[in-house]
């Protein structure tokens, strides 16, 4: 299994591309703003060729390089329907002050949506490189966040996309448009606190980290435990 990410954009939201080995085909997990010229050098270092986009949630910093990408290589994007929206009006998910900020950052036109958007459904599944994905609406963060879990192997763990809705001793937040902080928590408990600790986590923004370590140090986890 070859897992290699970046942080893209001034948001560093982490693009991961994804393959069962080098010199495969791979997916690639939110393209952000100024992903592309990442995404282009990790294909070219592991001689990978994208087969589809996934998309956690439709925040601007996750979803910016998703309709280029997708176009450049012919390949369809994933998203689930509840942020469908925010391709076309990224502002409509942000809270006021930085939404008024978003055309001077990123440009008065949003790049829209990929030719070929397919919809996520919660217990559903991605087959694309080679891979199974296992897909787990998350809402909370925004509506339409989901999380993707690859099914552990004879040499890794299960592993996990959160997105924002889980990180490295924190959460999403819930104060933006569509955000929904009991949603959010029930999220957490449904989808995260339900795994094994050797769960490896891959999240939005920042390191990695597993359930076990979330489970006994992150303190919305452990308050959703002491419930």
């Amino acid at each position: 299994m070859l897992i290699a990410a970046f942080p893209a954009g001034p948001l560093a939201a982490n693009c991961y591309v994804v393959a069962a080995a080098a010199g495969a085909p791979c997916v690639i997990v939110d393209p952000g703003q100024d992903a592309a010229r990442g995404v282009a050098k990790l294909l070219d270092e592991h001689r990978l060729t994208p087969a589809a986009v996934l998309l956690t949630h439709g925040h601007f910093d996750h979803v910016w390089s998703a309709a280029e990408l997708c176009a450049a290589h012919g390949v369809p994007a994933h998203l689930h329907p509840a942020d469908r929206a925010l391709l076309t009006d990224p502002a409509a998910g942000l809270d006021p002050a930085l939404a008024s900020q978003l055309s001077a950052l990123l440009g008065d036109t949003p790049p829209g949506e990929p030719a070929d958007l397919v919809e996520l459904t919660d217990g559903g599944t991605v087959t694309a490189a080679g891979l199974e994905f296992t897909v787990a609406h998350a809402p909370g963060h925004t509506p339409g966040s989901a999380v993707f879990a690859l099914a552990p192997s004879d040499d890794r763990p299960d592993v996990l996309f959160t997105g924002d809705l889980l990180f490295a001793g924190s959460i999403g937040r819930t104060d933006f448009p569509g955000g929904d902080h009991p949603a959010i928590l029930r999220s957490l408990e449904r989808v995260c606190l339900s795994r094994p600790d050797d769960t490896v986590v891959l999240p939005g923004h920042g390191p990695q980290t597993t359930i076990g370590r979330e489970r006994a140090g992150n303190p919305f986890l452990r308050g959703i435990a002491d419930r």
